[in-house]
């Protein structure tokens, strides 16, 4: 199944505040820090705030926060609240004495099923542990870099001495 923009930025808005643990995080550092446009951020913000995963203070010292613990947020619920679109197919062709319709619905009732197993702390922590790998990636790629261009240099200046 594929998931929709808007639910895969909420999911991404989720684990931000859910590493920010309980404090305040202003909707434009969301924004920036996950590269989303802030139109689209605050959207999504709203969103999760009417489905009751986020809590939103209005103001100049105001921003966004977890409504609940990011223990008790399940990706199913996330997702079953930002793919309330997701539209059943007409009842038209039978299947086994079953609707088409009631087919795909199982499915997504299985998938959200498997996805209501994890909850949003456990992608923060997830999220946090992928994290640190990349920056160690970095930096291991940089300093190989530095090392070929400085053997570069020295093979380029024994051939120009020789």
């Amino acid at each position: 199944m594929r998931l929709s923009k808007t639910t895969n930025h909420a999911i991404r808005v989720l684990i931000d505040c859910a590493q920010s643990e309980d404090q305040l995080i202003k909707v434009a550092e969301i924004s920036e820090r996950l590269g989303i446009t802030p139109q689209n951020t605050f959207k999504i913000v709203h969103l999760l705030s009417r489905a009751g995963f986020i809590e939103a203070v209005r103001g100049r010292r105001g921003g966004v926060k977890l409504a609940q613990p990011a223990s008790d947020i399940h990706m199913g619920q996330v997702i079953r609240a930002m793919e309330a679109s997701i539209a059943t197919t007409s009842p038209t062709a039978k299947e086994s004495g079953k609707h088409l319709g009631q087919i795909v619905n199982n499915a997504l009732d299985a998938f959200t099923g498997v996805l209501d197993e994890y909850s949003i702390a456990d992608m923060a922590a997830a999220a946090t542990k992928s994290a640190k790998p990349r920056a160690e990636k970095t930096k291991k790629k940089t300093s190989t870099r530095s090392a070929r261009t400085v053997a570069s240099k020295t093979v380029r200046q024994r051939n120009a001495a020789v």
